[in-house]
Formats: structure tokens, C-alpha cells, sequence
């Protein structure tokens, strides 16, 4: 491990700022805790997978030689996380969305018509207030005709008369 606080202070500092500033853009990213949309999450997610991977590199596998320290990419992880902090508050201030009314449950067996129906039952009108409402059924046989008056018996004209 190339971490010593003691022979290069500002080396062993970097690389715990880069897995610190790595480790909370992940979180940040694959945890949703502002609330973010999805690209915002996946930059998150990319810059703190690269922050996370190159503070590894240097603590494990750096075996010496020139680096270069760029404190100036410290500014994209706190812009990020500046943003997912703004996100959460924006996110807690807004009003709750209204609550849909429920809707009244199906039942298949209620009493139609109900009251304000907006359509008669299926080819009648509504009832009379209180009376039950009764359709003729198609099967029924029609109730027969009175019979009609007997017509007079034929006759034949007059003849003419001259």
C-alpha cells in the first residue's frame, strides 16, 4: 500500500480524497438520494467509478515515479454533489400531489338503475319513482289480439235500374 502519512503527506491525502469523493458519488448515484434523473445518476455513477479506480490505482498499484495532483478535479465531484443536495431540497418543497378519489368497487350484483345514472338499463328508460322496473322479456309470447268485429257478409252491387 503506497499510503504513508508520514514520507509524502499531500500523495497520502490525494488518494483519500479521490476514494472519498469516488465512494459518495456512487452512493449518490446508485442510491437516487436526491432524487436525480437518470443521467444525472449515471454521470455520478461514471465520475465516482473513475475517482474510485484512481485512488486504487494509486494507493495499490502506483509503484513510484511523476504524478501530477489536479486539485481543480475536486471541483466536479462537490458541483455534483452540490447538485444532488439542491435536488433532495427541491424535491422535499414541493406540494404532494393530490390523492386520486377512489373509485367505487365493482359490484356486479347492485340494483340498476342506481341513483344518477347517466344511461337507462339496456333498451328501456328508467322506472317510475318507486315502482320496479320490469322490460318485457323477447321469449314471451305477445298477449293475443281481441278478436276483431265480424265483417258483413258480402253482397253484390244493385243492378242498375232503368
Amino acid at each position: 500500500m503506497n499510503l504513508d502519512f508520514d514520507v509524502d503527506p499531500l500523495f497520502s491525502w490525494y488518494v483519500v480524497l479521490l476514494a472519498f469523493s469516488g465512494i459518495a458519488l456512487l452512493v449518490i448515484g446508485a442510491v437516487n438520494v436526491g432524487g436525480l434523473k437518470a443521467g444525472w445518476r449515471a454521470l455520478n455513477v461514471l465520475v465516482g467509478l473513475g475517482f474510485a479506480g484512481y485512488a486504487y490505482y494509486l494507493a495499490f498499484v502506483f509503484e513510484g515515479g511523476t504524478y501530477a495532483i489536479f486539485f481543480k478535479a475536486f471541483i466536479l465531484p462537490v458541483l455534483l454533489i452540490i447538485n444532488a443536495v439542491k435536488a433532495a431540497v427541491t424535491r422535499s418543497q414541493a406540494p404532494a400531489a393530490p390523492a386520486a378519489p377512489a373509485a367505487a368497487p365493482y359490484q356486479p350484483n347492485a340494483q340498476y338503475p342506481q341513483q344518477g345514472a347517466p344511461y337507462p338499463p339496456q333498451g328501456g328508460q328508467y322506472p317510475q319513482q318507486g315502482a320496479p322496473y320490469q322490460q318485457p322479456s323477447p321469449y314471451q309470447a305477445a298477449a293475443p289480439a281481441a278478436p276483431a268485429a265480424p265483417a258483413a257478409p258480402y253482397q253484390p252491387p244493385a243492378p242498375p235500374q232503368g
